[in-house]
């Protein structure tokens, strides 16, 4: 059940043209949707004909594998502005941790409203046609985005259930290498395949670059877009938050020109939060996830001295959010990411290896470092709060 949350970073502008997306379920099972998403957009959108299949390379597809997509039996479907839509279900035999390929053909003009900028693999566009059954897509570009698709559901049984990654950029992944899959939700989602009787819990990556808890920038708030992203999601029994190093951090930004003059009055600069206004947020998401029978777990928020929009007003800010966060009692359960990355001899840091260069963005070791740190024997205690479908 991978979750794809669209945003609003970049448009792109698409007609007569098939996009076939690259994406991997962390639980298996034997029959699927797709739910795409017009989220974003003003206009409706059309999609003349949508297939699923198992991915042999690259953009190929195993063409025994291909099946069409249906919306209540039709093989388009028009989407109104803000709205979502699910496909009928498809028989597929699809393993944990298989990717697959999810391709539209676009035959009017598109604007890429409702993407997510940052995909964990290439997505292939093709010339003009339509290329959903087709094994290859002949002399296709690349983009790093995923567009429309915001999940794949996976039928599971009863005793299935999900956690929900919820946060920003180092949630999504960034900084981690395209295609390698070394975000800290997918190594913990290996890791609980691999332990004995956790095998049936899938791990939904709903991480946006960018995002906030308390302002929107790239994307809506997580706040706002809690709802869809989390709620709206089916089987969820538990969600780990990471979210408020963008809500510290960008009013302290220093974006310069490309004559190197620094930009000055951005509308970020007045947008500075306290540790209680974090806290606030943090609060809302809890108490909204427990109305819902879902229990809530803390991700302590990770170093980023040497960051570019590093302040010690910020530092002081995210030591007092973690402090809350490992003794006030509020969260089902704390897992302490910040301990992990961070340097021993320079605690606002990270240690030597463990970004990815940025100070702000782990490497794939410091993601590991993270999904390490999370106690699989108290995730495994959440499927009786899940919500079977």
């Amino acid at each position: 059940m991978p979750g794809v949350p669209p945003c609003t970073l970049r448009f792109s502008l698409f007609e007569n043209q098939t996009i076939r997306m690259v994406l991997k379920p962390t639980i298996g099972g034997k029959r699927l949707r797709v739910k795409l998403s017009n989220a974003f957009g003003t206009t409706a959108l059309t999609v003349g004909s949508a297939h699923i299949a198992l991915v042999q390379q690259g953009a190929n597809i195993v063409p025994e594998s291909d099946r069409a997509l249906t919306f209540s039996g039709r093989a388009s479907v028009t989407i109104p502005p803000g709205a979502p839509v699910l496909s009928d279900p498809v028989d597929l035999n699809v393993a944990a941790f298989a990717e697959i390929a999810v391709s539209l053909y676009l035959p009017e003009s598109a604007s890429g409203s409702s993407t997510h900028f940052w995909a964990q693999h290439e997505t292939y566009i093709s010339g003009p046609g339509d290329f959903t059954a087709k094994t290859d897509i002949p002399n296709a570009t690349t983009r790093l985005s995923w567009y429309w698709l915001a999940d794949v559901e996976v039928l599971a049984s009863d005793k299935a259930a999900a956690i929900i990654a919820f946060g920003d950029s180092i949630t999504d992944g960034v900084g981690a290498k395209q295609g390698e899959y070394s975000d800290w939700p997918e190594i913990l989602a290996n890791r609980l395949a691999a332990e004995k009787g956790s095998q049936r819990l899938a791990v939904v990556n709903e991480g946006i670059g960018g995002n906030r808890i308390l302002h929107d920038g790239a994307g809506v708030s997580a706040l706002a877009r809690f709802d869809r992203d989390v709620l709206a999601q089916p089987g969820v029994a538990g969600l780990i938050v990471l979210e408020g190093i963008n809500d510290i951090g960008w009013p302290h930004m220093k974006p310069r020109l490309p004559n190197g003059e620094m930009l000055k009055d951005l509308p970020f600069t007045r947008e500075l939060v306290s540790a209680e206004d974090l806290i606030m947020g943090l609060k809302q998401i809890i108490d909204r996830s427990h109305q819902h029978g879902i229990r809530v777990f803390g991700a302590t928020l990770t170093p980023y001295d040497g960051a570019d929009y590093y302040s010690e007003d910020g530092e002081a800010t995210r030591q007092a959010v973690n402090q809350w966060m490992r003794t006030g009692g509020a969260f089902d359960g704390v897992f302490d990411f910040d301990a992990a990355v961070r340097d021993p001899n320079h605690p606002a840091q990270f240690r030597e290896g463990y970004h990815s260069g940025d100070h702000l963005h782990p490497s794939a070791t410091g993601y590991k470092a993270m999904a390490d740190a999370v106690d699989l024997s108290i995730l495994r205690d959440v499927t009786g709060a899940a919500t079977k479908r």
